[in-house]
């Protein structure tokens, strides 16, 4: 019954917003009483619309294997104690402090099909739902916060590129970010730092905007926490607010450059 009121408590802030919101990008309020009045009937089209498309989205998203998945995932989180601590290796840290002559940092942005994504994609109505970073352009060092697939505890976790690939249309957009190699080395000293105190997935900072302790973070929260560790954030944004898609959408000053991507099954 906890793990159930867990995921409720998730989600209805997604279904609230994706039916008063629609596909407009702004900050979201709910309506007062006095706003409920004043709707004109194309606003209630269009919310009407806007549900319609959340349900039929949701025959598919909301699949009794996703609901069982979630399920089951939830009681492996805790958004206040550190629950993930060293499972970025020695080994991990070599290879990325190797990279330091590579001038440049990589923001990646991801389709992955995971039962999470794809429930949170039909409210925001974004196709890319995680964000990583790596300090090589061929992703031997990729990295953020994710539910560590079982293997791990939830948070700061190396990623695979083989657990992407979750779905029949996943996929992955690779940008890079230039960086001094100083910039580098701080980023990294960082990562080095947050693996050895400790931490975990912020999946109540989803709803909430908020981290109960430094090191709990969502994947979007820790790639621009990253980025203005170092001073190369361009971009500013409440932390607990940042959405994947702002890395590329907000980014006016075209600081990114598009390097690939990749599509797993040529869909």
């Amino acid at each position: 019954m906890l793990e159930l009121f867990g995921i409720i408590f998730v989600l209805i802030p997604f279904f609230v917003k994706g039916i008063f919101s629609g596909n407009k990008d702004v900050k979201f309020y709910l309506p007062s009483v006095q706003d409920l009045g004043v709707f004109t009937f194309n606003e209630l089209v269009e919310n009407i619309k806007s549900v319609k498309d959340i349900v039929d989205k949701g025959k598919t998203n909301l699949s009794k294997e996703n609901i069982e998945e979630l399920l089951n995932d939830i009681p492996r989180h805790n958004s206040f104690r550190y629950i993930n601590k060293g499972s970025l290796t020695d080994e991990y840290f070599e290879a990325a402090y190797q990279t330091l002559n590579d001038l440049n940092i990589y923001v990646i942005v991801s389709n992955t099909g995971s039962p999470a994504s794809e429930i949170i994609s039909m409210f925001t109505k974004k196709q890319y739902n995680h964000a990583s970073l790596s300090f090589d352009k061929d992703l031997k060092t990729i990295v953020s916060y994710n539910g560590g697939e079982r293997i791990y505890p939830p948070g700061l976790n190396m990623e695979m590129i083989k657990y992407f690939n979750k779905k029949d249309d996943s996929s992955i957009i690779i940008y890079s970010l230039p960086i001094t190699k100083e910039q580098k080395k701080v980023i990294i000293d960082k990562i080095k730092e947050i693996n050895e105190q400790g931490n975990a997935y912020n999946i109540l900072g989803l709803v909430l905007k908020f981290s109960f302790r430094p090191n709990i973070m969502f994947c979007s929260q820790f790639v621009y926490k990253m980025l203005k560790t170092a001073d190369i954030n361009y971009f500013d944004k409440k932390e607990g607010q940042i959405r994947p898609t702002d890395f590329i959408e907000l980014d006016y000053d075209r600081k990114l450059r598009y390097e690939y991507k990749i599509k797993f099954n040529g869909v």
